[in-house]
């Protein structure tokens, strides 16, 4: 097992769907599990602790409103901890970013955008890639190939704007 997605309901899952595909594209091996860090701390204790002996090198934590569950995973894991804050509640999302970005000193969590399930996915495979030259290869292709469709589009409004002179 090389990633960990945890989010704190399953009524999260749409919201790290993408991250999980991505991750699966890549082809890493992804645990997924819907615990609370309030409602169920030993449970998501014990997925932690048992990530890690499963081999988990970068865990991704989703939350909304005061999201503390990407802070509870940082703070039993020296693994690295990307926080995905979610849209969710009255301002939407924004707690969450900010809860993920404030950590306390020691204790890091890497945040992406509110809702970018697709940076987070990212993240976790340029982490793992740091040590996996395959993986690298993919990362890079990934990055060619986005590299070409931004071209093709520049060429396609290029030619576009020049049918209007």
């Amino acid at each position: 097992m090389q990633v960990a997605i945890l989010i704190g309901s399953d009524s999260d899952w749409p919201g790290v769907e993408q991250a999980w595909q991505l991750l699966r594209e890549f082809g890493l091996e992804v645990a997924v599990g819907a615990l609370s860090a309030h409602r169920t701390p030993e449970d998501c204790l014990n997925f932690v602790r048992q990530g890690e002996e499963a081999g988990v090198q970068v865990f991704l934590a989703a939350a909304g409103l005061t999201a503390h569950l990407p802070g509870a995973v940082a703070a039993h894991t020296l693994c690295p901890v990307i926080g995905l804050p979610l849209a969710v509640g009255p301002l939407g999302g924004l707690d969450a970013l900010s809860a993920m970005a404030q950590m306390p000193g020691g204790t890091p969590v890497a945040t992406v955008g509110i809702g970018n399930a697709r940076n987070a996915a990212l993240l976790a495979v340029e982490i793992i890639a740091l040590g996996d030259s395959a993986l690298q290869a993919k990362l890079k292709a990934y990055r060619q190939e986005q590299r070409r469709q931004v071209l093709a589009r520049d060429l396609k409004l290029r030619a576009k704007l020049e049918a209007r002179e």
